[in-house]
């Protein structure tokens, strides 16, 4: 009977090993340097948030977080050298809707798959665009802006990030709405992009507000109105598109925390947990107001955002799909 006993007890511990390294990972974590990857080129929105997480979650852990990024093909690359390492919790990614909800309807043969390669720990921002033109550009209105592309011999350009991005998508669709034509120029990331508008090199493009804030203080752009359902706090008298009269647009970009599949639960947990209290904290919240960010209302639990990338997968990709954009890269 002893030693039956003494059997069952032996079983009974090695039934519960598989649960303890997950459970010691966790709480030993990050065991090393965690890096951050912003899968773009330094200087934009990739690079403002994972700076802002990193810097955070250091304070936090007590351990090194640094950023690194990695830029090309709007975002693919940095995103797929995460997918790519080890699932431990110390290789994270800064990842937006163009990444994880555009890019599968826009790519034939996408080199990830945001559902099943990347596991969400958590929303970060939402990011609110607004369509922009040069100031010295006689348009006030879209009305305006309609008829200057019709009576522009070989019509007007617009601006973008890059293929695929929020501002490609804006542009596509703005030329629907006012049944006009216009020649799409791909930058290699917002700063130059809105830096040319701002120059007079192209009349017009959508940008986050932040990009744009800055320059139309400046007097190099105006801004003719906003994605949001609502009008922006950080600028208020600026109205929503669809007040006036382009009711496609009423949606925002967001971006996300992610880290590789597979990477432990209570790891995930943990940073999600971290993320959280980072983002409700009223000195963040603060400051993206004050840049003209929309805080997260009521951030969702980490079991909630696979959902919510899917339900935005299905949003984004019927726009790339009305883009006639499916399938093009």
């Amino acid at each position: 009977m002893a030693v039956h006993a003494h059997s069952m007890a032996i079983a009974g511990a090695l039934l519960l090993l598989p649960a303890q390294p997950a459970s010691a990972q966790a709480q030993d974590y990050p065991s090393r340097t965690v890096t951050i990857i912003a899968p773009s080129a330094p200087g934009g929105m990739y690079s403002l948030f994972a700076r802002l997480i990193a810097t955070k979650l250091e304070q936090r852990f007590g351990k090194s977080f640094i950023v690194e990024n990695r830029p090309g093909a709007a975002s693919v690359v940095g995103i797929t050298s995460v997918v790519r390492s080890p699932p431990d919790g110390h290789m994270l990614v800064v990842v937006n809707s163009t990444g994880m909800a555009v890019n599968p309807a826009l790519h034939k043969n996408l080199s990830y798959d945001p559902l099943n390669d990347l596991i969400p720990i958590g929303l970060i921002v939402r990011i609110p665009e607004v369509l922009v033109v040069n100031a010295a550009l006689p348009v006030s209105s879209l009305a305006e802006l309609a008829a200057l592309a019709k009576s522009t011999p070989g019509g007007l350009t617009f601006g973008s990030a890059g293929p695929g991005t929020q501002q490609h998508l804006g542009g596509v669709l703005l030329q629907s709405v006012l049944g006009i034509t216009m020649t799409h120029v791909p930058y290699k990331g917002m700063s130059p992009a809105i830096n040319d508008v701002a120059g007079g090199h192209i009349p017009l493009m959508f940008s986050p507000v932040p990009f744009a804030i800055p320059l139309a203080q400046a007097g190099k752009l105006r801004m003719l109105g906003v994605t949001t359902a609502e009008r922006v706090p950080a600028i208020p008298d600026v109205p929503t598109l669809a007040a006036i009269g382009a009711k496609e647009f009423s949606a925002v970009s967001w971006f996300m925390l992610a880290a590789p599949a597979k990477t432990p639960q209570p790891i995930v947990d943990r940073l999600h947990a971290e993320l959280r209290t980072i983002t409700e904290s009223p000195d963040v919240r603060d400051e993206f107001s004050r840049l003209g960010l929309l805080p997260i209302a009521s951030p969702p639990a980490q079991a909630e955002l696979r959902p919510f990338i899917q339900s935005e997968m299905a949003r984004w990709g019927a726009i790339v799909k009305q883009a006639g954009l499916a399938g093009a890269q």
